[in-house]
C-alpha cells in the first residue's frame, strides 16, 4: 500500500503529523499550541531553540570539578548535575527538531555552530603551561 506525501493523519487525536521538512511558522514544539501560528511565538520558539543548543555547547566545556579529599561526593554530584542538565538539553533540542520545522532546524544548528565557535576558540586561545614554558625554556648547547 502506496502512502501519499505529506502529513500523516494520527487516528488516535485526530491530528495530522508532519513527516517531512517544511518551512513555516506553524509548527508545534515541545508542547500542544506552542508557537501556534503567531509569528511572535515562533520567533520566540526559534530564539529558545538557539539558547538551547548553545548551552548544550557550554555545558560540554566546563572543567572537570576536581574532587577534594574532604569532600569527593560534592565534586561527583556538581558534574553529575551539570551532565543531566547538558543531557536534558540535547533531547529538548531533539524533540523540537523533530517537529521538521526547517526554522527549527537552523536554529538549532546555529546554536551548536556558534556556541562551539565560541567556547573552543576561547580554550584555544588560553595557552596551555606546556606551551609557556617550551617557549621560555633555556636550550641547550650541543
Amino acid at each position: 500500500m502506496e502512502m501519499p506525501p505529506g502529513p500523516m493523519p494520527d487516528k488516535s487525536m485526530n491530528m495530522m503529523m508532519q513527516m517531512s521538512f517544511y518551512w513555516g511558522k506553524d509548527a508545534t514544539i515541545l508542547f500542544h499550541g506552542w508557537p501556534d501560528t503567531k509569528l511572535g511565538m515562533y520567533v520566540l520558539a526559534l530564539f529558545f531553540v538557539f539558547l538551547l543548543a548553545f548551552a548544550i555547547e557550554v555545558l560540554s566545556i566546563l572543567p572537570d570539578v576536581k574532587p577534594s579529599s574532604t569532600k569527593p561526593m560534592l565534586g561527583a554530584l556538581t558534574q553529575t548535575i551539570i551532565y543531566t542538565i547538558r543531557m536534558g538539553f540535547g533531547y529538548l533540542v531533539m524533540l523540537s527538531v523533530m517537529s521538521f520545522n526547517l526554522g527549527i532546524f537552523i536554529a538549532a544548528l546555529a546554536g551548536h555552530f556558534v556556541g562551539f565557535f565560541l567556547v573552543k576558540s576561547r580554550a584555544l586561545a588560553v595557552p596551555k603551561p606546556t606551551e609557556t614554558m617550551s617557549r621560555t625554556a633555556v636550550i641547550p648547547k650541543v
